[in-house]
């Protein structure tokens, strides 16, 4: 049964989602349903700093609201893999109003 978000594609990819609260939770996709609720497994929380590296918060099995979710992106793990985080500087996201 499709749904039409396109997620489908993306089971057992590695993504990156971005809530509407400004976070940035990368993982491996293992589900979700009509209301976009997310399940993703092996996940990490990334927050970025100008002032120092990212830092990367262990998740593990997590689960994102689908009314929570802003934009749901597929990740280059090879691009990403070869990324220096710890040089990485970036301001925060700031919340995403409606």
């Amino acid at each position: 049964m499709s749904n039409g978000s396109g997620l489908e594609s993306l089971v057992d990819q590695t993504i990156s989602v971005i809530t509407n609260d400004g976070r940035n939770i990368v993982g491996l996709l293992k589900g979700f349903d009509q209301a976009t609720n997310i399940i993703l497994d092996e996940s990490h929380e990334r927050v970025y700093s100008t002032k120092e590296g990212v830092q990367q918060l262990v998740l593990g099995l997590y689960i994102i609201r689908g009314d929570n979710v802003s934009i749901v992106g597929e990740l280059d793990e090879e691009l990403d893999s070869h990324l220096d985080m710890s040089k990485l500087r970036a301001h925060p996201l700031k919340p995403v109003i409606h």
